[in-house]
């Protein structure tokens, strides 16, 4: 007879990991919008005719890797703890204060930066110095919130994205000039042709 008590093994369930990324920024006021003009700052120069619906798809897609999503959910963690008081100094005193030689927050974003590749760290690094838009707000101490890490993570997402765009726009560049490319998001490209492969099939 199996023991009533036994744990019953973990299993990730990636869906609820998804909703409670989109759930979580939204919860500390970040909307897809704000992240995807942030990405519309980044690109707009290079590409004059991109649109904001594009902006927001690839922020969208960025969010929808799971390695995005441990990160954005790990970093909000640790801050709303901190604004709760409920981290051990003196970690709680470092993230509270947005300590400047503390910089793990930093290093989670790069998990995010690094989805795209390396070309991500540029728009990184130009998007935390500047701090345009919703950052700003982010690193508003006024508010009573800590944001210590959710402001790199939307930095990082945004410059994901923007990594995910110049990439895609070169792509199209090369199969307008007839060049052999492959796709550079396998996972996108195999959703697309699931749909025309069920076309084909014979009734």
């Amino acid at each position: 007879m199996a023991d009533a008590n036994a744990k019953i093994p973990y299993s990730l369930n990636s869906k609820k990991v998804a909703e409670a990324t989109r759930f979580w920024l939204h919860k500390r006021g970040v909307t897809l919008e704000e992240i995807a003009e942030l990405v519309m700052l980044l690109q707009k120069k290079y590409y004059p005719n991109l649109t904001m619906e594009e902006c927001v798809h690839n922020v969208e897609m960025v969010l929808s890797k799971r390695e995005v999503q441990n990160a954005v959910l790990t970093g909000i963690q640790l801050d709303v703890l901190a604004e709760e008081g409920k981290l051990l100094s003196p970690l709680q005193d470092m993230i509270e204060n947005d300590e400047s030689l503390y910089g793990v927050d930093e290093i989670l974003a790069f998990s995010i930066v690094n989805v795209y590749g390396s070309i991500g760290f540029t728009n990184y690094g130009y998007v935390d110095k500047l701090k345009p838009g919703v950052l700003e707000r982010l690193n508003d101490k006024t508010t009573g919130q800590i944001h210590t890490y959710l402001d790199d993570i939307v930095g990082a997402v945004a410059a994901a994205a923007s990594s995910r765009i110049a990439h895609r726009k070169q792509a199209e560049r090369e199969q307008e000039l007839g060049h052999p490319h492959a796709p550079e998001d396998l996972e996108e490209a195999s959703r697309k042709a699931a749909p025309e492969k069920e076309k084909t099939q014979p009734e």
